[in-house]
């Protein structure tokens, strides 16, 4: 009887005996949908990039405005851009999922893994935006400057 009064709450029995406190499945359901929703952002922003940097790029070459290598510059400097600011979603949406939906032992490892290589992409593809490494910046980079 005790069970289904739970069940009736909203409270998620699964949790007990697992060391994770008891929540109503609202919160959990939410989380799950919010987790999602961010990890849709972060493929349609990186969908978009690729489109509207192959877009531009193809412009750029149809147009005969720009040479063939400062057109492919700019087009890896859009790519990676849109990549970068998809990756923070993804990294955003797996702290989500993993921390707050279900933060067991082997969860949270995974998540540090996954966190470790979506970073290490990070770094990489910021170096690739910027052409230096990010410790070589000029006085007029670190004010903010463009």
């Amino acid at each position: 009887m005790e069970e289904t009064a739970r069940g009736a709450a909203g409270i998620d029995a699964a949790s007990e005996g697992t060391g994770r406190m008891a929540v109503p499945e609202w919160y959990d359901l939410s989380l799950h949908w919010i987790t999602l929703g961010i990890e849709t952002a972060g493929i349609v922003v990186i969908v978009v990039a690729v489109v509207s940097a192959t877009a531009i790029f193809v412009a750029a070459l149809a147009a005969r405005r720009r040479d063939l290598s400062s057109a492919y510059h700019g087009y890896r400097t859009r790519l990676a851009r849109g990549i970068l600011l998809g990756l923070e979603f993804l990294v955003a949406a797996d702290i989500i999922g993993t921390v707050a939906v279900d933060p067991t032992l082997r969860n949270v490892a995974i998540l540090g893994l996954i966190v470790l290589i979506r970073t290490f992409l990070s770094f990489s593809l910021e170096t690739e935006i910027e052409g230096r490494w990010p410790w070589k910046r000029g006085p007029r980079d670190d004010k903010g400057g463009s």
